[in-house]
């Protein structure tokens, strides 16, 4: 039945196109919290730019980062980069066919791998993602917590159990399809929905309360200052190296302080001694960027856009020409500021 409604109502995407595992792979990785009318055109630009496996491994990170921008959670996107290093490396450059062996790439999980087995080779193996929890925990009244380890086990099991192994591909994509698109978190369409005659959580008035959750991720708050240094045609820049949201993303330099603060607060600060210098500066404006909320994080960004007669580079910053920001990967809350037809 599933196979029918997806025959009729399925999205024709260019990765459900092929059986090339690389580019299958490729369309997970993408795909992964970002919604498919934002991911295909990121899609279509990485494959154009790297067509296969051995083009992306070849990449420097910062080009495949700079082709990311926009998409957010850049692990995705140097795991991307390293998975295809190890291809060349461990594979010989042939995407691996064995489930085992597509899980022990850099950043492929358990559903990841089953995606990409079942599409590219149409091994028997059953997807579990937000879609299918949804689906399943409707369709059988589950009351499991999804992401609770006793959940995911029995999840997992019994998506293994529905696979129709005659067509697993297709049919993972078209429980996936079902979920986007019919069994929708909110106000599902349950009216015309092929399935009602079966569904549990329908027969019992649950479908709101499936899928259960044991709780709410808490978020922290998190306060950046960042300054925005200019001398004539030249800006200071950083890139981020720590271990933290936007590793190997270029940015201003920062100040990240434990509560809200404003310029006067920060002026006792060593770093924007060291990076302003003794010379007379300017500060031309204060811009308070939109709130930007992360998975974990709230980041309340403040930016002070600052001139001096002269730049003064330090340990972690460095100037270059201003014409050239844009060939940097940069957070999507500094590229918006840059985009903006206000910012000097």
């Amino acid at each position: 039945m599933l196979l029918d409604w997806y025959a009729r109502e399925g999205r024709d995407l260019p990765w459900r196109r092929t059986h090339d595992p690389y580019r299958i792979w490729l369309s997970e990785v993408i795909l992964q919290q970002t919604r498919v009318a934002q991911g295909l055109a990121y899609y279509e630009r990485f494959t154009a730019r790297f067509p296969d496996v051995a083009s992306l491994a070849a990449a420097s990170e910062d080009e495949v980062l700079r082709l990311w921008q926009g998409l957010g959670y850049y692990s995705r996107a140097r795991n991307l980069l390293a998975a295809a290093r190890e291809v060349v490396e461990r594979f010989g450059g042939e995407f691996p066919r064995r489930l085992d062996e597509v899980r022990s790439l850099r950043g492929v999980g358990d559903y990841t791998a089953a995606a990409i087995c079942s599409a590219a080779y149409d091994e028997p193996c059953a997807v579990v993602d937000g879609n299918v929890y949804r689906l399943l925990s409707r369709l059988f009244d589950i009351d499991l917590a999804i992401d609770s380890t006793a959940g995911r086990r029995a999840f997992a099991r019994l998506a293994q159990e529905q696979l129709d192994r005659s067509a697993p591909g297709r049919y993972n994509q078209a429980i996936m399809d079902f979920g986007a698109l019919q069994c929708i978190p909110s106000t599902p369409r349950c009216e015309d929905c092929p399935l009602a005659d079966r569904c549990l959580a329908l027969a019992a008035g649950t479908v709101a309360e499936r899928p259960v959750k044991q709780g709410r991720t808490r978020l922290r708050d998190r306060w950046f200052h960042y300054l925005h240094i200019t001398s004539g045609d030249r800006t200071l820049l950083r890139r981020r190296e720590e271990r933290d949201i936007w590793q190997g993303l270029y940015e201003f330099p920062m100040i990240e302080t434990a509560a809200p603060a404003d310029l006067p607060d920060l002026l006792a600060e060593p770093r924007l001694v060291e990076l302003l210098g003794t010379a007379p500066w300017r500060l031309l404006r204060t811009v308070a960027l939109p709130l930007h909320q992360l998975s974990h994080q709230r980041i309340h960004a403040r930016l002070y856009r600052i001139e001096t007669p002269s730049l003064t580079p330090a340990a972690e910053a460095f100037a270059i020409p201003t014409v050239t920001l844009g060939d940097h990967a940069l957070p999507r809350l500094l590229d918006r500021y840059l985009s903006s037809p206000e910012t000097i």
